[in-house]
């Protein structure tokens, strides 16, 4: 028996997800001490002397009491702020349509299973049993959709407030200096991250637990029903994702072309007219969306878990505490990214721009060796030492050591290809140098080594991925890959804190270049925003590689559910479902860049437009009109996201109900497949020559320096390959590990559906 009793579980878990939001509650009162409000500055400087706000006086000549600064940082974020909610609102009332839709769709199909029959039926996989009936699985699967679908939703609506609430925060900052600027993007990042790890973790077990009232001793129809909620979760996400790609990517497109490659003034330029779609698009694309996405991936990763462990001894002894491994983790998870985020913020200052990104890179370490410890704790309390796990029909013992393997083969996977990724698209080392380099002789060279340097890229992640596959599922059969997955997400909340201070920074320097602040508070905002694209970058790795996993151990999951034995390639079935899927990705792909494409040539129309008919715009007389620019964004990514969103929702159940099983098994091998690749690639060619942009115009180094000043050719070719990555890396490459996730948890979703009714056409 297991050291933790399961009155302990019952009380670690709900406490866990408590201490996670206290702590970011803490985090944004902090964040919030930083008032906006310029009249009290210059009162309090003369009452309180010294203590406080002594830095006032001696940085009097930065202007720091200048009120009509802190007025404009107020007003654009303001701006920014409403541009955010309005957009958000707009999209999630389409969203909440197509919620209510698809949920029906879930009742529809899952309670006919049995034709809408109450009657207990025998368990799918011990016949001597009675479980539940099918239509208590329809009503308790769509009601886990819905509540993982809003909690997904919030997640990414509370992570866009806090973002735009602290934008101005840490431009106002950066006038005392990098250390302070840092310290409040990073609370900021960090609230985002533990309210929605603790959110996730909160909501799922107090699901587990309301659905227990009902299901009693059937385990197997309760975790049936939960994964309901990965799939609410992941739907979101994907509109979240594609809809915020498409807004956020058409106005810095469009803002890029006109202004510096035709107008030749500087990014974030106030006479830019698509420059507050611009910001409004970062919170919105890569806050709320990536908010979605990796709360989907936890929640998916946790149910791939349970549905496994509940068919295996843990579900058939009823063990409560070992049943919730993969939620114990979680919240070990929570209160060990709550000791990083201090070395962060409060053992060690940063004093210089070089810290930067070595502090954000500590807390990737840091928080996996602490994290290493936390699983080995959370294993040998919380685990019998030996138990059984299901394996396609078979029972395989397993002992607890090798568990913990699995997790830690996906936690320290995890961070192998976050530090790989941030080799390939930091521009401190030779990959992106040589990107920028070959700007030299034009934009056609950038493009080709950028090219060349994605899918270069996606060598040692694939392998990293392979492994950690390899060893989970040789230990512990699919429950081994989902626990992998779970110790990849495990640090979720330093990731996530990681992940928001880029945007977070991104729009501070967009705020200090708008309110006309001096060219040495740009320089810091654009150092904390070089280090946050590599951390962005660093965040879209983990993504994609935990969606790898997480969609792995989706398909195992399903593979049992549908009571298939084998997955045989050789069978034309699953092989024309594996070439279909691995086309998936592309057709996507080409959905989403296309609407990038489209989207960006409306607002270069727009920007030029008012360039040619406002007049005074250029020498800064004129206001130009923001407003318009919003609208086009968000017109065009309410009407574009729905395309791609429809065809990975529609794909598994038209596969599956017309093909089958097997045959869906062949497409989401497929698509798995190739979606990783495609997603790491893209990411990172848009990563790297972001940031060989980044280089060229920060001219630190000797060679940085041959290459030009801002305008100059290699520059302006180097913006051309910035252009171009944009859509890659913000709204194909991202939105492509929801593909590989979604496809998957829908199906598992739709087994039993597809398992009696499917496969239409071979019936015949």
């Amino acid at each position: 028996m297991a050291l933790l009793p399961d009155l302990g579980t019952e009380i670690v878990i709900p406490v866990c997800a408590v201490i996670g939001i206290v702590f970011s509650l803490v985090q944004w009162f902090l964040v919030s001490r930083v008032k906006l409000s310029p009249d009290r500055a210059g009162d309090s400087a003369a009452k309180n002397g010294k203590n406080g706000y002594g830095d006032y006086l001696i940085e009097e000549e930065e202007g720091i009491n200048d009120q009509s600064v802190v007025a404009k940082c107020a007003e654009i974020q303001n701006a920014i702020s409403e541009g955010a909610t309005s957009f958000l609102f707009t999209e999630y009332q389409y969203v909440g349509i197509f919620m209510v839709a698809f949920a029906i769709l879930i009742f529809l199909f899952l309670g006919s299973v049995e034709g809408f029959s109450t009657k207990s039926q025998p368990c799918t996989y011990d016949k001597e049993k009675l479980c539940k009936p099918a239509l208590a699985t329809a009503l308790f699967s769509t009601v886990s959709f819905l509540l993982g679908a809003i909690t997904s939703v919030l997640s990414g609506f509370l992570g866009m407030k806090i973002a735009t609430y602290a934008n101005a925060r840490t431009t106002l900052e950066a006038r005392k200096g990098v250390g302070k600027a840092f310290i409040v993007a990073f609370r900021s990042g960090a609230v985002m991250g533990f309210l929605l790890a603790a959110n996730g973790l909160l909501v799922l077990y107090i699901t587990i637990n309301l659905f227990k009232l009902y299901y009693g001793d059937d385990w197997e129809g309760l975790f049936e029903a939960i994964t309901g909620y990965g799939l609410g979760g992941s739907s979101m996400a994907l509109f979240g994702r594609v809809g915020g790609g498409i807004y956020t990517k058409a106005a810095d497109v469009g803002a890029d072309l006109v202004g510096k490659v035709e107008r030749n003034i500087p990014e974030d330029d106030p006479r830019n007219p698509a420059v507050i779609a611009d910001n409004v698009g970062d919170n919105v694309g890569d806050i709320a969306g990536m908010g979605s996405d990796l709360f989907g991936s936890y929640a998916e990763s946790s149910c791939a878990a349970l549905v496994v462990a509940s068919i295996s001894s843990f579900g058939l002894t009823h063990d409560f505490t070992a049943m919730c491994y993969p939620l114990l983790i979680s919240s070990m998870g929570i209160l060990v990214c709550l000791i990083t985020t201090l070395f962060a913020t409060d053992f060690f200052e940063i004093k210089a721009v070089k810290e930067i990104e070595p502090a954000l890179k500590k807390q990737l370490i840091i928080s996996t060796i602490l994290m290493t410890v936390g699983i080995a704790i959370v294993t040998w309390t919380c685990l019998p030492s030996s138990f059984t796990i299901f394996n396609f029909g078979t029972q395989k013992v397993v002992k607890n050591w090798q568990l913990f393997l699995c997790v830690c083969v996906g936690l320290w996977a995890g961070l192998i290809i976050g530090f790989v990724t941030e080799y390939y698209t930091s521009n401190a080392y030779s990959p992106v140098q040589d990107v920028a380099d070959s700007c030299r002789t034009g934009a056609a060279t950038n493009v080709i080594f950028g090219l060349a340097l994605g899918y270069k890229s996606v060598i040692i992640p694939i392998f990293a991925i392979a492994i950690s596959i390899f060893v989970s599922f040789t230990f512990a059969a699919m429950y081994g890959i989902a626990v992998a997955a779970l110790g990849m997400l495990s640090t979720i909340a330093t990731g996530l804190a990681i992940d928001a201070y880029g945007p977070i920074s991104d729009n501070a320097g967009g705020i200090a270049e708008m309110a006309g602040m001096s060219h040495r508070i740009r320089e810091r905002t654009d150092a904390l925003d070089a280090a946050g694209n590599t951390t962005a970058a660093i965040g879209k790795g983990f993504a994609i590689g935990s969606a790898a996993l997480v969609s792995l151990a989706l398909f195992g999951a399903f593979v049992s559910r549908a009571e298939i034995s084998t997955v045989d390639v050789l069978t034309p079935k699953v092989f024309i479902g594996l070439i279909v899927g691995a086309m998936l990705p592309y057709w996507f792909s080409a959905m989403t860049m296309k609407s990038v494409g489209s989207a960006a040539l409306k607002m270069v129309e727009e920007v030029r437009r008012q360039f040619n008919t406002i007049p005074g715009l250029m020498e800064g007389l004129a206001k130009p009109d923001y407003a318009t620019c919003v609208k086009i964004s968000t017109d065009a990514s309410i009407k574009e996201m729905i395309p791609p969103g429809a065809l990975v929702m529609l794909t598994p159940l038209i596969v599956g109900t017309l093909f089958g099983v097997e045959t869906l098994s062949g497409v989401l091998a497929g698509s798995l497949v190739s979606g990783v690749q495609i997603a790491i690639s893209a990411s990172n060619t848009g990563g790297a020559w972001d940031n060989a942009k980044k280089y060229i115009e920060a001219g630190a180094s000797e060679h940085a320096r041959t290459l030009g000043p801002k305008g100059s050719e290699p520059h302006k070719a180097a913006v051309i390959g910035d252009t171009i990555g944009d859509p890659l890396k913000d709204t194909s490459g991202p939105s492509l590990n929801i593909l590989i996730k979604l496809m998957a948890v829908e199906s598992l979703v739709f087994a039993p559906f597809f398992a009696t009714h499917g496969g239409l056409l071979f019936k015949i």
